[in-house]
């Protein structure tokens, strides 16, 4: 009778010793609560520091050039040239003498109506023809030249010669329109072929008028 009580005491301490064994790691233990919220996962890619993007580049722009293969037009001189049964013309590129557009265009008209163009190339423009006066406006360009501009030669000289003109006073602006005057009045008709001047004239409606 003695040995079960102690045996049942020892059974009684054992269970208690499990007891606050349980107890002693719960408390240990954080739980969470409002006061200890959950970690946030950051879902930002990782840095590569061992291929930064280059200096002044935004890694975040991926925006292409939009005109990759763009070209400024440049300031250029128009000749023509002998093709045998026609004329054709020659552009000529000339470095920029002067800063503003019309600066650069009346550069462009003084080699045309004072220089002589090189080998295999001409001019139909009469000598003597001088530029009076140059104004580029919102809707074109005013070319005034002088009354040497209207004389000799036949209708592929003449046609030439408006050529040579209008595609130098639009090689800064292909698309721009020419207004052509003779000592400051409207140039409508040319010599004596009767040669019909548009007003103002583009590079599209010369193609279709006329066949150099």
């Amino acid at each position: 009778m003695v040995k079960q009580m102690i045996w049942t005491r020892r059974v009684w301490q054992g269970l208690g010793t499990v007891a606050l064994a349980i107890a002693f790691t719960t408390a240990c233990t954080e739980m969470p609560n409002g006061n200890n919220p959950p970690p946030v996962v950051n879902e930002q890619p990782p840095v590569d520091n061992n291929n930064p993007p280059p200096d002044g580049e935004d890694p975040t722009d991926n925006n292409p050039d939009s005109n990759p293969g763009e070209t400024t037009p440049q300031p250029t001189v128009y000749w023509l040239k002998d093709e045998g049964d026609r004329l054709a013309l020659a552009p000529v590129e000339v470095t920029p003498t002067a800063e503003t557009p019309t600066g650069q265009l009346e550069s462009l008209f003084t080699q045309l109506l004072t220089e002589t163009p090189g080998d295999s190339l001409s001019s139909t423009i009469p000598p003597g023809t001088e530029l009076l006066s140059l104004i580029i406006q919102g809707d074109g360009i005013v070319v005034n030249l002088s009354e040497e501009f209207q004389f000799g030669g036949g209708s592929a000289s003449m046609i030439g010669r408006v050529a040579q003109v209008l595609y130098t006073a639009t090689s800064l602006d292909p698309t721009a329109a020419v207004w052509f005057q003779i000592e400051g009045e409207p140039l409508e008709v040319l010599g004596g072929e009767g040669l019909e001047i548009a007003q103002p004239m583009t590079r599209d409606i010369f193609t279709t008028d006329f066949d150099l």
